[in-house]
C-alpha cells in the first residue's frame, strides 16, 4: 500500500530567522527528568524481561510515574535529608503469560534502583528516596491490538501523533549541549555540581541569553566564597561552550534567584531540587529530542515509559525526529523542517494516517527541487519503523 506522505512549504520563517526564540532543557536530575528516566529504564527492563521469558514484548506502559518531593536541610560541608523523596511507578503491565507468573514489580524496583544509583549517586536508596510500584493489568482491547502475532508490523495502539524537527538552531544546540556537558565532562571534574541542571535559552535578534539553574551539593562546598566560585565556574564554562556554536552575542547567568546577603542560595544535599519541595511527573519536561521548544510544534504525549512496540506516543515522536534529522543530513538546501506523523488505532504503524513534512528551503532551492527526495526518505524511514523499537529496548536512543 502506498503511504500517505505530504510535502509542502512551511508557512512561517525558519526559527533561526524569527525575532524571538525560547528553548529549555531540564537536566537529568530535574524531578521531571528523574521520572522520565526511571520510567524509561523500567520500560527497557520490562521489555527485556518479556523477551527473556516469553520471546516477545508483552503489553505494558510505565509512563505515569510520579515524584513527591522530600525535605532536606543543606548546609556547608554537608547537611541531611529530613523526609525522603517518594517515587511511585505507575502504569500497566502483563504479570502472567500462559500460566507463568512474571516478576514485574521486582524488575521495576531493581531498574529504578539501578537508574538512581547511576544518575543521582548522592541519593541513598531506601533512606533519601523511597520507590513504590503500582502496575495494574493492561486494557483487554489494547492487549488484543498488541497481540496480533500474524502481522509482522504492529498495529497502532492509539489514534495519536508525533512531531519532530531539524536542524537544531544555534540556541537549541547551546541549550542541549550545555546541559549534556555539564552533567558529564564538567561534573566529573567538579563534584560540587549536582545533576539537577536546568537551562533556559532566549534569543532576541542576535543576542542569546542563557539562564542556568545549577544545584550545588553542600558536602563539596565549605562556605559562601566556595559556592560563589562554583557558580562563577559554571558561568565561564557555559559561556565558552556557547561560543562553539554561534558568533552571536552571548550572556550567561547562573542561579539568578540567589541572595547572598540573605544567605539564600541553591545549595542541596543530594544535587536535586526533588529533595526540597519540587515534585515531578513523566512527560512534563523535555520532548523526545531532549528539548522544550515553544517556537516549534510539540506533542503533549509522554515519550518515556511507553511500550516501544506499538505505542504511538513513543514511536512516532522518536521516528519523526529521526526522519527530520535524516532529511536534513541527506538533502541540501533545507533551513527548517518539521515532520508530523498521525496514526489511527488498529492501523499498521508503518502506514500512518498521514506523514506530513513541511519545509523552509534556502532562497535558491524550490520545494519542487527536493520534494521527491524528502518523500523517498520519509517512505524509507517508515518502512524501517521497527528499528525504533530495537534501538529503544537496547537503550540506543534517548527519549527525553
Amino acid at each position: 500500500m502506498e503511504r500517505n506522505i505530504q510535502v509542502s512549504e512551511l508557512d512561517r520563517r525558519a526559527v533561526e530567522d524569527q525575532d524571538v526564540e525560547i528553548v529549555e532543557r531540564k537536566g537529568i536530575g530535574h524531578p521531571d527528568s528523574i521520572c522520565d528516566g526511571i520510567a524509561e529504564h523500567v520500560s527497557r527492563a520490562l521489555s527485556q524481561l518479556y523477551l527473556d521469558r516469553v520471546g516477545k514484548v508483552l503489553h505494558y506502559n510505565t509512563d505515569e510515574t510520579q515524584l513527591v518531593a522530600g525535605r532536606a536541610a543543606p548546609t556547608f560541608g554537608g547537611g541531611e535529608v529530613i523526609e525522603p523523596i517518594y517515587i511511585l511507578i505507575v502504569g500497566r503491565a502483563t504479570k502472567e503469560y500462559e500460566g507463568e507468573q512474571l516478576p514485574v514489580s521486582a524488575t521495576a524496583l531493581s531498574a529504578a534502583r539501578e537508574y538512581l544509583a547511576e544518575q543521582i549517586p548522592e541519593l541513598e536508596f531506601g533512606r533519601d528516596v523511597i520507590v513504590d510500584v503500582k502496575l495494574g493489568e493492561g486494557s483487554g482491547d489494547l492487549q488484543d491490538v498488541f497481540g496480533e502475532e500474524t502481522v509482522e508490523v504492529p498495529m497502532a495502539n492509539d489514534t495519536s501523533f508525533g512531531v519532530g524537527h531539524a536542524p537544531l538552531t544555534e540556541t537549541e544546540q547551546i541549550v542541549y549541549n550545555a546541559e549534556q556537558n555539564l552533567n558529564t565532562t564538567y561534573a566529573e571534574a567538579h563534584p560540587e555540581l549536582g545533576p539537577d541542571v536546568k537551562i533556559m535559552g532566549k534569543r532576541e535578534g542576535d543576542v542569546i541569553d542563557i539562564t542556568v539553574a545549577a544545584a550545588m551539593i553542600d558536602r563539596y562546598i565549605d562556605d559562601l566564597d566556595d559556592y560563589d566560585e562554583a557558580v562563577s565556574s559554571v558561568k565561564s564554562y557555559v559561556t565558552e561552550l556557547a561560543r562553539e556554536y554561534t558568533d552571536r552575542e552571548i550572556a550567561v547567568a547562573v542561579n539568578t534567584a540567589d541572595d547572598y546577603d540573605e544567605g539564600s542560595i541553591y545549595l542541596t544535599v543530594t544535587g536535586t531540587s526533588a529533595e526540597q519541595g519540587d515534585d515531578g511527573s513523566v512527560g512534563r519536561g523535555n520532548r523526545a529530542n531532549g528539548l522544550i521548544t515553544p517556537n516549534r510544534p510539540m506533542s503533549m504525549e509522554a515519550t518515556s515509559g511507553k511500550n516501544p512496540v506499538n505505542h504511538i506516543g513513543k514511536i512516532y515522536n522518536l521516528l519523526s525526529t529521526e526522519i527530520a534529522e535524516s532529511v536534513v543530513a541527506e538533502v541540501d538546501g533545507i533551513r527548517d523542517l518539521q515532520v508530523r506523523l498521525l496514526s489511527q488505532i488498529g492501523r499498521p504503524i508503518d502506514q500512518p494516517h498521514v506523514a506530513d513534512a513541511q519545509v523552509v528551503t534556502t532562497s535558491e532551492i524550490a520545494i519542487s527541487d527536493v520534494e521527491a527526495d524528502i518523500r523517498a526518505i520519509v517512505d524509507r524511514e517508515l518502512a524501517n519503523v521497527t528499528e525504533v523499537t530495537r534501538q529503544t529496548i537496547e537503550g540506543d536512543i534517548a527519549t527525553f
